[in-house]
């Protein structure tokens, strides 16, 4: 299926979320290639990017700038909540995102001294076998001794998990079918009932050249839920127009996503092998362009 996307050793993703638009990689060789239960997966070798993988014709990763948005999402609503010992991951993997089955944000998360147990909810175990086997660096959080690993839906399983998480981390693909309930109020009230007193969320935030409408309304939405709000963006070559979002939603009413609570040294960073978050980049993330601030303000 995705690998009828390639002509003349190109693969182009194109989605109807990005009309007359796409991002394309020149291919070396196809490694893997096979639908499990849920999706259809694609390992594919590229020319500059490494490793790619595709699922349901869609790039989620690749091994050459998939940190910048494994770090940022992992570590922003970490070091933003001033003792982050309980992080739950929630994966719909019929939907799957860059930093799910592949374990990426777990290898991150794996790395925060502050977090003492990572929780997640993956129901394609087909994705995680593929990625420990083609891409071993991503993957590799989930030898992580703080990982609690549970293979089924995370949606209902949220609904009997109360009061429970100090963070959870939303990592979904684009609002298209199985998605799309993922990027409205219903399920922000579940993750809600799913935090503790001071708990916060962080969950993939689309793209403000392409998506403003729809990341306005998951801001309006999360707005009459939480007390505090906010959209932070990372940069990410492999992505379409180059950048994505996190909505990152707190019950805490002091929380100032803007500002780290804890901002690690550089030997800190350097021992976590961080290469794309810092507290200044932290920081960094929350400052839109006008365009973005001013709908997101309105």
């Amino acid at each position: 299926m995705a690998a009828d996307k390639l002509e003349n050793d190109w693969f182009t993703d194109k989605s109807e979320m990005w009309p007359g638009y796409g991002v394309s990689l020149e291919v070396e060789k196809v490694l893997f290639d096979e639908k499990s239960d849920f999706q259809h997966i694609l390992i594919l070798q590229s020319k500059m990017f490494g490793k790619v993988l595709v699922l349901d014709g869609v790039i989620q990763c690749t091994d050459r700038d998939e940190y910048s948005y494994q770090e940022m999402m992992a570590h922003v609503p970490c070091f933003s909540h001033p003792n982050p010992k309980k992080v739950a991951i929630y994966l719909k993997k019929q939907c799957a995102e860059i930093g799910g089955g592949d374990g990426g944000v777990i290898r991150e998360l794996s790395k925060n001294p502050d977090v003492e147990q990572i929780v997640q909810y993956e129901i394609d175990e087909k994705v995680i076998k593929v990625c420990k086997e083609y891409l071993p660096n991503m993957a590799s959080g989930y030898s992580s001794p703080k990982l609690l690993q549970h293979i089924g839906d995370g949606f209902e399983f949220m609904k009997n998990h109360t009061g429970e998480f100090d963070v959870i981390i939303t990592d979904s693909s684009d609002p298209i079918g199985l998605a799309e309930s993922l990027f409205q109020k219903p399920y922000y009230e579940l993750m809600k009932s799913a935090l503790k007193p001071d708990g916060l969320l962080c969950c993939q935030g689309e793209c403000i050249w392409l998506h403003m409408d729809l990341i306005k309304e998951m801001a309006d939405f999360s707005k009459k839920l939480f007390p505090v709000v906010d959209y932070g963006f990372l940069t990410i070559p492999t992505y379409p127009a180059g950048q994505i979002g996190m909505i990152l939603c707190s019950k805490n009413p002091e929380t100032d996503f803007k500002r780290p609570l804890r901002e690690p040294s550089n030997a800190e960073l350097d021992s976590m092998k961080l290469r794309y978050y810092s507290p200044e980049a932290h920081r960094g993330a929350f400052m839109l362009p006008r365009f973005a601030r001013q709908e997101l303000s309105s």
